[in-house]
């Protein structure tokens, strides 16, 4: 009898180890995802000084089928008080705030508006229980891009 129960305690750790290794290695590689679209992103809106239209969206939809990004949620955006919002597509790929870059003495010598945008991707993680039960959105990876002048 008690040769059978210590039998047991060891496939129960050894069950509980391997799933523990196999959750950090999923989370790694959907982080992975999320930060390589982020940055994917910051480039295209630089590729495209700021103005993300159908062919920047087409780029990055295209960059995401390819790494196989794809976030199981709506992507919640950081609040951006009175700023302007985008979101690509009915599946939120991602989230993009326009912010206004303040003027401020000796900042700007011009009179162009300048701005940037802060992008929030999300990693994607699908536990059925655990999903439903804890608002799994802390798992945003977000940047910003460079400073835009308005044309």
């Amino acid at each position: 009898m008690r040769d059978s129960l210590g039998g047991s305690v060891v496939v129960v750790i050894i069950v509980v180890f391997i799933v523990v290794i196999m959750g950090y290695l999923a989370f790694n590689v959907n982080y992975t995802k999320a930060f390589r679209m982020k940055n994917k992103i910051i480039s295209v809106y630089r590729e495209y000084d700021g103005v993300c239209n159908s062919e920047c969206e087409a780029e990055i939809k295209k960059y995401a089928q390819t790494i196989g990004y794809r976030p199981s949620r709506r992507i919640n955006c950081p609040k951006c008080e009175g700023m302007s919002h985008s979101y690509l597509g009915s599946d939120t790929l991602y989230c993009a705030c326009k912010k206004t870059v303040r003027k401020t003495e000796g900042i700007h010598n011009d009179s162009g508006e300048k701005f940037y945008y802060h992008i929030v991707t999300k990693i994607n993680i699908e536990i059925p229980i655990i999903s439903n039960t804890i608002d799994m959105q802390v798992f945003n990876i977000s940047g910003d891009t460079s400073v835009f002048e308005a044309k």
